[in-house]
């Protein structure tokens, strides 16, 4: 499989990941990873990856090129800007914070859930549309914190799940993706110290339609 770089020099290598891809091997994905695609592309290189993304989301995907790539990046993460798009059912807030602490399902610990002894997440949103006919507001996230599945659950605890996503909501019978795309991360680039800007394009298959080049500012809801 060919990735569409969105940045690359020395120190970083930015990637668009499609939905469906698994980011990095695991026991029920031993190879085939994005990670084994750009280990294969340049074996030189000790790649690791600067937070990770769902095999259903779609989106930017950093990767270090070396351990002191990695480690400053870490550092830094936190205070980086991570902005996903959603589709999400229902009339969403105009805008507002979600806090609220995310911990392991004790029934089934690959699940999130909201609980008081969790740890702190907080996510800020957005609403760019809404589809009345269809009931869903297209929403433009931002993690504050980086929680694993984070966006998906905090919406979804608020009545607002993400259409297509099985785990935290319900799966849409002609969607074969939840609609969660990693639009944009600006970090501190580990070397010059200057703010790196990365965007990846609104695929096709999220339910956003992309009017005048402008994602999430014209986006128009048709699934």
């Amino acid at each position: 499989m060919m990735l569409e770089i969105l940045f690359e020099d020395e120190w970083l290598l930015v990637v668009d990941k499609p939905a469906g891809l698994v980011v990095h091997p695991a026991y029920k994905n031993a190879s085939g990873t994005l990670l084994d695609i750009v280990r294969e592309r340049d074996p030189s290189v000790v790649f690791s990856i600067v937070g990770r993304l769902d095999k259903l989301t779609s989106g930017v995907v950093v990767l270090a090129k070396s351990a002191t790539a990695h480690s400053a990046l870490q550092r830094g993460w936190r205070t980086a800007e991570k902005d996903y798009l959603a589709v999400v059912r229902g009339r969403v807030d105009a805008a507002g914070v979600i806090d609220l602490p995310l911990g392991p399902d004790p029934v089934d610990r690959r699940r999130r859930v909201v609980r008081p002894d969790g740890a702190s997440s907080v996510t800020t949103f957005e609403r760019i549309d809404y589809d009345a006919s269809l009931d869903r507001s297209l929403l433009r996230c931002r993690l504050v914190t980086g929680r694993r599945h984070q966006i998906r659950v905090h919406l979804a605890a608020r009545g607002w799940p993400v259409v297509g996503d099985a785990v935290y909501g319900e799966a849409h019978r002609d969607f074969d993706r939840h609609a969660l795309h990693a639009w944009r991360v600006a970090l501190v680039h580990p070397a010059t110290g200057e703010r790196v800007r990365m965007e990846s394009p609104v695929p096709p298959n999220l339910g956003v339609r992309v009017t005048n080049g402008v994602p999430g500012l014209t986006a128009i809801l048709h699934l």
